[in-house]
């Protein structure tokens, strides 16, 4: 099936002038990974078509990717629009998508809203980047893929697959990459850029080891407050990655971080599981993703500890009826 779907893109792709690629809001490192290396593969294999790149958001630590496309909404009646690595049409970074003539969606989260043209999506697989690495290399032949292509896609599917640790990473995860690194990347400046920290991230970290909070069942969660993320000079992007620093807690298999957002009046919420699936909740609390990693929204404090309470009924669930779990 995703044969056929592969060549109807590339169809659509040789068919058309203008091609516009955009991805979601509040873009991670496959969401950055899959529209750049994408973009120049496309920009290099085909030099005569107006291909661009265009996002109304922007995530600081991505900053060494380099910029994007300011695209006139004039453009977009004769354009063919590729949507990367987003699962809804209200989380699409371009607020012209809807002008496009054509949309071609390609994505890796649970399938909710079939937005597209044509809709290639794979959710069993580690993220978007690990797609586009397969389609490019599916057509290899005729499509050219750079170092700087490579590198790109190769970024986003070390980072949306926590370095090849998370769920769905699969052998065909490993024989992609592969080939990957086979097109010459640098992968020991690609890892400085992504790993290496200021002092100020070591701090942080003590703050966040300091004010974890864990219930009953295990459930780990910190609350970043506005006045918190001010202290420590931190974007919302910054303050929800310590998401991560609540996976070393053994038994704790549900890990939350609430960031509050005073312009929006909203709490951003990032959840992580292991082993037990964590999508419903999420979507329960206006949100979603994938069945280990997830985003929520909550409005209230109240509405909040209503998450971990859910959270920690889940996982006592899971816990009482389920072995081996650390």
């Amino acid at each position: 099936m995703n044969e056929q779907i592969k060549k109807q893109i590339l169809e659509k792709i040789e068919s058309y002038k203008t091609i516009i690629v955009s991805r979601h809001i509040r873009p991670d490192g496959d969401a950055v990974g899959s529209t750049k290396g994408f973009t120049q593969v496309l920009r290099d294999t085909y030099p005569d078509k107006d291909i661009y790149l265009t996002d109304d958001d922007f995530s600081d630590y991505l900053a060494f990717c380099g910029g994007e496309d300011i695209v006139p909404a004039e453009v977009y009646p004769d354009a063919l629009l590729i949507v990367i690595d987003t699962g809804t049409r209200k989380r699409i970074s371009n607020g012209n998508y809807a002008l496009a003539k054509e949309i071609i969606k390609i994505d890796h989260h649970i399938e909710a809203d079939p937005y597209g043209t044509i809709n290639w999506v794979e959710d069993f697989r580690s993220s978007a980047c690990e797609m586009i690495a397969d389609f490019c290399l599916t057509f290899k032949d005729r499509l050219k893929i750079s170092p700087q292509a490579a590198t790109f896609i190769y970024m986003g599917m070390v980072t949306d697959s926590g370095r090849f640790r998370f769920e769905g990473v699969t052998g065909e995860t490993m024989r992609l990459a592969g080939a990957l690194l086979d097109y010459h990347i640098d992968y020991e400046t690609l890892f400085a850029n992504l790993y290496t920290e200021e002092i100020g991230a070591f701090r942080l970290k003590s703050f966040v080891y300091d004010n974890i909070t864990v219930t009953k069942n295990g459930v780990a969660y910190i609350y970043m407050s506005k006045a918190v993320q001010d202290k420590f000079g931190l974007t919302l992007e910054a303050a929800s990655d310590v998401v991560g620093e609540l996976s070393k807690i053994r038994g704790s298999l549900i890990w939350v971080a609430f960031i509050e957002n005073t312009e929006k009046k909203q709490i951003r919420v990032r959840l992580r599981s292991r082993f037990l699936g964590i999508n419903d909740l999420a979507i329960k609390y206006h949100g979603g993703g994938h069945n280990m990693a997830a985003g929520a929204t909550v409005f209230s404090e109240e509405e909040m500890y209503a998450l971990i309470e859910d959270a920690d009924k889940l996982l006592g669930e899971y816990k009482s009826t389920h072995e081996g779990w650390l």
